[in-house]
């Protein structure tokens, strides 16, 4: 492998603190947000219908800049990565290898994952490439920065629907990380064991698995 894109939310960071956030906003209990979100993973559908359990109607995107004005949005900051994201990515950065995160975020997150200052050759979001997965073109513009041909990037993540199966799709190979409810939950569906090339406890394993 000549490039390894990475994915965001359980991924690289932990989703932890945003749904925190939410559950605090809404004024509910954090563990409920928590177990709705779990429910709703289990039937397949969109993490924001945990919300609207709560608040049926809800404008989630209204909602977002409510939180922003009120300062309270989105934050991130070097407690939210996990263990294994600066070694893992700093070792294959020493191997020579093209390192690029790109994920379904804001272009505040964007701004937020740059100045963490990661052992990253580039870093982008859906919110700024005006693009989100698992549409087609989100994974052109990962090729277009990943500077390598379509078998020679690997794309990681622990989401099927958003990333395994687009990212096969659109000729990359693919690593299925068991990480976040939706990485332990599809672990062994039949699927993604047989959509993805590689699965994956951890990240320091991609090392390995990109052969330099």
């Amino acid at each position: 492998m000549e490039t390894v894109v990475l994915d965001v939310g359980e991924t690289i960071t932990r989703d932890d603190r945003y749904w925190a956030s939410w559950a605090d906003w809404l004024g509910v209990p954090r563990h409920t947000l928590s177990a709705l979100v779990g429910a709703v993973v289990a039937q397949g559908l969109d993490n924001a219908e945990a919300l609207r359990l709560i608040r049926p109607g809800i404008d989630v995107a209204a909602e977002y800049q409510a939180r922003e004005a009120a300062g309270r949005g989105e934050y991130l900051d070097e407690t939210d990565l996990y263990d294994d994201v600066r070694p893992a990515l700093a070792a294959l950065r020493g191997a020579g290898v093209r390192v690029v995160v790109a994920g379904n975020q804001t272009a505040r997150v964007g701004q937020m994952l740059r100045r963490l200052e990661l052992p990253a050759d580039v870093i982008a979001t859906s919110g700024e490439w005006g693009v989100a997965k698992p549409g087609s073109r989100f994974f052109e513009r990962v090729l277009e920065v990943a500077q390598a041909p379509a078998e020679r990037t690997l794309y990681v993540g622990d989401h099927p629907a958003n990333d395994v199966l687009p990212a096969k799709a659109a000729g990359l190979k693919a690593a299925h990380l068991r990480r976040g409810p939706w990485g332990y939950l599809w672990a062994t569906d039949p699927d993604v064991a047989g959509a993805a090339d590689w699965h994956i406890d951890s990240l320091t394993e991609l090392v390995g698995i990109t052969g330099r």
